[in-house]
């Protein structure tokens, strides 16, 4: 038995406490180099800020490369057209050759003869200059969500038309500059708008802070009794996209931009609005209905949604964060979170690549089956309607079936138009889809008794459209007064009221 206290033992060992010693050392030094890296990083960011001033209203994007070289090589993604998924991507999808009920659905109006799906930002000003749906008579309004260009003319014409332009501020001006853009013809205004959509649409050049460039979001907040300017910085995350990612529709003599958000953001509400202004996007060329052409509302759909609820932004998942040479940053190459999981979802889903986009897909299989259920029922009922007129029904005996289509069709449009395919809020859009449907049928089982009361029991003679030729080929037929025969024999012992 060893008898000598452990005292002694220490001792007689003088190595011990040198190796400690020696390790403390080796962890300061290493811990000294981790924070003069971390200091030298943070100071060369500093410097880079200082060094580099951007013009106040620079609209073109390559200028902020600069400072900020990471997020606009990122940005510069957003040109490829590579990458299709399930139901989006940035590739070229024609949506009427892939669903030709759309052509019967927008009969009457320019979305019948062209409906691609938008590809990145980078490609905004040029796509937007290739659409057929343009017009000789087209308002520069439509130029609103297209260009970096559009806040800096905003600006520079709101400056003509203040007291003092110089003790205005940002929003002052581009909401004194907007009515006389919106005033002016889309074709005119090509001079001024050379670049797509870019980093002035988002961001202050002096601050980076985020902040609101088009005028109608501020508007719309304004009617509320909101100041956008007082939301978090994780709402305006959101807030920027939805500047543009929403439903508006234009009003007044110079196509005012306006947000219809009075009575809310759900589909009712803005239903509401329109039908209080009486407004309609177009008459429909088969069945005659005062319709509403519903834009992209993504972000009214997001908000029903579950990641709203959880105050996951836009941003969290379209343009999550990425380190790059041990410098994090916000990767500006906005594309669907299916073509980047690692650095979107699976941030909160621990799941494999594969169990998540198979999760959302089937999310999406369900919501588009809905959506075909929708599409299938509205495009015979605007025909059924058509029967019914030509069967003799005039405007008042039609009216509450084109009442009808009307609300079924924005119900359907709420949904087909917002991307991601009803996965911003899945709940919400089979809820809408599912009010669609019901109300698209009630309108054929009203313009079926009109038809009964004529003599026609026998189910309508509906035209072959199951290509966007020949959907395009019946609607053209509609527009130069030659529709086909939509009759079936008729009954001789009609009920005649």
């Amino acid at each position: 038995m060893n008898d000598k206290p452990a005292s002694a033992e220490r001792r007689h060992r003088p190595w011990v406490g040198w190796v400690v010693f020696a390790s403390i050392m080796v962890a300061v030094f290493l811990l000294g180099l981790l924070f003069a890296s971390i200091m030298e990083r943070r100071h060369e960011a500093r410097l880079e800020h200082v060094l580099h001033p951007i013009d106040p209203l620079e609209s073109d994007p390559s200028k902020w490369r600069v400072n900020y070289p990471r997020q606009y090589d990122s940005f510069r993604r957003t040109q490829r057209t590579d990458g299709e998924t399930k139901y989006g991507g940035p590739a070229f999808r024609d949506y009427l050759e892939e669903t030709p009920e759309n052509v019967i659905l927008f009969a009457g109006m320019a979305f019948s003869r062209d409906y691609n799906q938008a590809r990145g930002h980078a490609w905004s000003r040029h796509d937007t200059l290739e659409t057929d749906r343009l017009a000789e008579d087209s308002p520069g309004t439509c130029w609103t969500c297209k260009s970096a260009d559009v806040p800096r003319v905003m600006a520079e014409l709101g400056a003509e038309h203040v007291d003092d332009p110089d003790a205005a501020d940002f929003h002052d001006l581009i909401k004194a500059g907007a009515p006389h853009f919106y005033g002016k013809n889309f074709h005119d205004l090509k001079p001024e708008i050379n670049h797509p959509i870019g980093c002035l649409d988002c961001h202050d050049p002096e601050t980076m802070a985020l902040r609101i460039t088009r005028p109608a979001l501020i508007e719309a907040f304004e009617q509320r009794g909101q100041d956008i300017r007082d939301v978090s910085h994780q709402e305006m995350r959101s807030l920027v996209c939805a500047q543009c990612h929403v439903e508006y529709y234009f009003r007044g003599e110079n196509d005012h931009l306006v947000f219809p958000w009075d009575e809310g953001t759900s589909v009712e509400a803005m239903e509401q609005q329109f039908d209080r202004y009486g407004f309609a996007d177009f008459t429909h060329g088969i069945s005659g209905a005062p319709m509403i052409k519903i834009q992209h509302p993504d972000y009214e759909l997001y908000k029903r949604g579950i990641h709203a609820y959880r105050d996951v932004s836009c941003a969290d998942c379209h343009m999550p964060y990425r380190t790059e040479g041990g410098v994090k940053f916000t990767d500006h190459h906005i594309q669907s979170p299916l073509l980047n999981i690692e650095n979107s979802c699976a941030v909160c889903h621990r799941w494999s690549e594969q169990e998540i986009r198979l999760r959302v897909e089937s999310i999406q299989d369900n919501i588009k089956e809905g959506r075909d259920r929708a599409e299938r029922v509205l495009a015979r009922a605007h025909f059924d309607a058509a029967a019914a007129k030509q069967a003799g029904a005039d405007d008042q005996e039609l009216e509450e079936v084109r009442a009808l289509l009307r609300a079924a069709q924005v119900r359907w449009d709420y949904v087909a138009a917002a991307k991601g395919m009803g996965f911003h809020a899945p709940q919400e859009a089979q809820r809408i889809l599912t009010a669609a449907v019901e109300l698209a049928q009630e309108a054929r089982v009203e313009a079926g008794r009109i038809l009964a009361r004529r003599g026609y029991i026998d189910p309508v003679l509906y035209p072959d459209f199951d290509t966007k030729e020949k959907a395009q080929a019946v609607v053209q037929r509609f527009v130069d007064g030659d529709p086909p025969n939509l009759l079936p024999p008729r009954q001789a012992a009609a009920d005649t009221e």
